[in-house]
């Protein structure tokens, strides 16, 4: 299993992610998605997650929606415009980083 540092340098990219693979979702269904497509590696914590949803709210890279279900509101989060051309970015940056490190390490995958 990686690091814990590992993967938070990697929790805003994989939040767009999901965010652009799903369309809406909010918060418990994000640590669920990443859970179940971690086979349960990687266990997100509110601790985590709501500070990264918050800072990429606060710099526009995502839109929010509040919905009443029954006597609780739900926040959904979605990408924005903006949203989207950062995830293009980040997927670049990370790709780079990654054929980077292979190749410094030698590794073959």
């Amino acid at each position: 299993m990686p690091s814990k540092e590992l993967f938070k340098g990697t929790l805003k990219t994989i939040v767009l992610q999901l965010l652009s693979d799903q369309g809406k979702m909010y918060g418990y269904q994000i640590v669920q998605r990443v859970k179940e497509l971690s086979d349960d590696e990687i266990i997100l914590t509110e601790g985590a997650l709501y500070p990264t949803l918050h800072k990429l709210e606060s710099k526009g890279l995502l839109l929010t929606e509040k919905t009443q279900i029954g006597r609780r509101v739900r926040k959904y989060y979605r990408l924005s415009a903006k949203g989207k051309r950062e995830l293009a970015n980040q997927l670049e940056e990370f790709q780079s980083f990654f054929f980077l490190m292979r190749k410094i390490l030698g590794v073959e995958f």
